[in-house]
């Protein structure tokens, strides 16, 4: 008797799009081509979903690090050589996005009891604004179905005593933070309301004040456009704001990643125009929703939670899903050079119009014919020259950061830390009601744009010692309780990732490739991405129609959040 096949053969075999990769951008375009009604394949290697953008556990985070920061040896020829008169066949591999992955465990024995207990971000880390255009974009979509939310209680500006100041984000927080002089409050009161009365009027005046006191508060002179055109740091100056305002709104309100007072080495000068925006989404994201304490809200048990949400709806609309299954070469067309389909590791062939593929998936250079018509098409598959890395760090530790808060954002803007620091350092605790660790235990994640790893290490490592106590590198075997229970005020680590992430934009053409997780902390710009990649491939096509079914529009026009 015949064994079954190791893989299933796919049906049918031909496909409007594929898309390879669960990672978010990918699966949301899965998610807005089966809703147009498209005829869809999804497929990753993995066994789970999110790809670079997934969360997982110990186990799988540590193999997977490794699996991607070492390059594979190309598949095997049996697989690939076998070509048609119609088509030619160009191999592909994965490249190592990520690279200098160091992982150690201070606490083996408790770690080894909770191992499969802990969701731990790839992307990290990362929140939603209230406010912003991810949430509208979750409720149109129908993914927010699918996914719940806490919020982030606090943020903090961080120096490098290890103290982590309140950030006034609300005309109440204002008055209460005792951090903040009577001067200083009142600046701060005066700016927020400038920049009111300048959204105000930007808005072109057409909305109605519900009474005339809100009215007159915001009636204040507008801001020229002189002004809007020049560095926001500069604005701030003329405002006479402190340099601790300035610092606060910069880099924990705006979001500011380089270091705004030196222009000459700046990678990203922030005009006044842009840090309003900045300003006015933060301030609106505050108290928008209900249960929302803060600007920022998380998904319950992780941010992989959100690609598998966008697949479901994509699952609903007819598209095809298939796990661990890799891709291994491009079917071309001998003719023209176009893209004709992929080769899947079965063997079997699929044939589609267009295909995306995620970042990881490179084309073996031919060097017989290098600057062949396929290799000058698609020569950005086989490109790794990117300029700019995220240095990424995971920490796992024994007690919150602040005893009487569990899931907060701290800032640590540049030059905070250490002289050379340029650019700002993010840091985000995520408690057990998160569902992302054990209770009585914490996840912390670190990120912090850079150019090389020595660079992204040394950021890192600055935040971590700022806030953690570290055990002995030397001898990394475990500590014991006493350790763990005396830590004084800092929290102990427990265990730690750390890895530095390349930077990858998405390219858009028959063959379309997606962007790596970015160093912002929202979702803005992968979804950015997503749109503009859809809308390159479907011009004539509207991005997530509104195709509501009756028995779920009522879900729908809500984001669930949990108190």
């Amino acid at each position: 008797m015949n064994e079954p096949p190791l893989y299933p053969p796919i049906d049918p075999t031909t496909f409007d799009l594929i898309v390879v990769g669960t990672g978010l951008p990918e699966s949301v375009i899965a998610a807005a081509a089966s809703a147009s009604g498209k005829s869809v394949l999804h497929i990753d290697q993995n066994n789970f979903y999110g790809s670079h953008f997934a969360s997982l556990t110990i186990p799988q985070l540590t193999s997977f690090l490794n699996a991607n920061s070492t390059s594979l040896p190309p598949p095997s020829s049996s697989n690939t050589v076998t070509s048609s008169d119609d088509f030619s066949v160009e191999n592909l591999t994965t490249r190592p996005l990520y690279s200098d992955v160091e992982i150690s465990s201070f606490s083996n024995q408790l770690l080894e009891e909770n191992s499969n207990k802990f969701y731990l971000d790839l992307s990290g880390p990362r929140v939603l604004f209230c406010a912003d255009r991810s949430i509208d974009f979750l409720i149109k979509s129908g993914a927010s179905q699918y996914v719940e939310f806490k919020s982030i209680d606090a943020s903090f500006l961080g120096d490098e005593n290890g103290k982590l100041w309140n950030v006034p984000d609300s005309r109440a927080a204002i008055f209460k933070d005792k951090s903040l002089s009577l001067m200083e409050k009142n600046r701060l009161m005066r700016f927020f309301k400038l920049v009111q009365g300048q959204l105000a009027a930007s808005s072109g005046g057409d909305r109605v004040n519900e009474n005339k006191e809100e009215e007159q508060e915001s009636e204040s002179p507008g801001i020229s456009e002189e002004d809007l055109e020049r560095p926001f740091v500069e604005f701030m100056t003329k405002m006479k704001l402190p340099s601790k305002i300035k610092s606060i709104i910069l880099y924990a309100i705006a979001m500011a990643d380089f270091d705004q007072d030196n222009k000459e080495e700046c990678k990203d000068l922030l005009k006044t125009k842009d840090g309003i925006a900045r300003l006015a989404l933060y301030q609106s994201s505050v108290g928008r929703l209900t249960n929302a304490l803060g600007a920022f809200i998380y998904p319950i048990y992780g941010q992989g939670e959100m690609p598998p949400a966008f697949c479901r709806r994509a699952a609903v609309k007819g598209c095809v899903y298939v796990l661990r299954m890799q891709v291994i070469a491009l079917l071309m067309d001998k003719s023209s050079g176009m893209y004709k389909g992929i080769r899947l590791a079965s063997g079997q062939d699929i044939f589609s119009q267009k295909l995306v593929l995620n970042p990881s998936l490179t084309v073996l250079s031919a060097s017989s014919s290098p600057l062949d018509s396929f290799h000058e098409r698609f020569h950005f598959l086989c490109l790794r020259d990117v300029k700019q890395k995220v240095a990424r760090g995971i920490c796992i530790i024994r007690s919150s950061l602040k005893p009487d808060v569990s899931n907060f954002l701290v800032v640590y803007p540049p030059r905070s830390l250490y002289p050379e620091q340029i650019t700002s350092i993010r840091a985000l605790q995520l408690g057990g009601n998160l569902a992302v660790c054990p209770p009585g235990m914490f996840v912390l994640y670190v990120s912090a744009l850079c150019d090389d790893a020595h660079e992204g290490k040394k950021l890192l490592n600055a935040a971590m010692n700022a806030l953690l106590t570290c055990p002995d590198s030397v001898n990394p075997e475990s500590i014991s309780t006493d350790q763990i229970e005396n830590s004084g005020p800092k929290s102990t680590l427990l265990w730690r990732a750390l890895y530095i992430q390349e930077l990858t934009m998405g390219h858009f053409d028959s063959i379309s490739s997606t962007p790596m997780p970015s160093g912002n902390l929202d979702h803005n710009d992968i979804l950015d991405s997503a749109m503009k990649l859809y809308q390159k491939m479907y011009p004539n096509e509207e991005f997530f129609p509104d195709t509501t079914s009756p028995e779920n529009c009522e879900q729908d026009d809500e984001l669930s959040l949990e108190t």
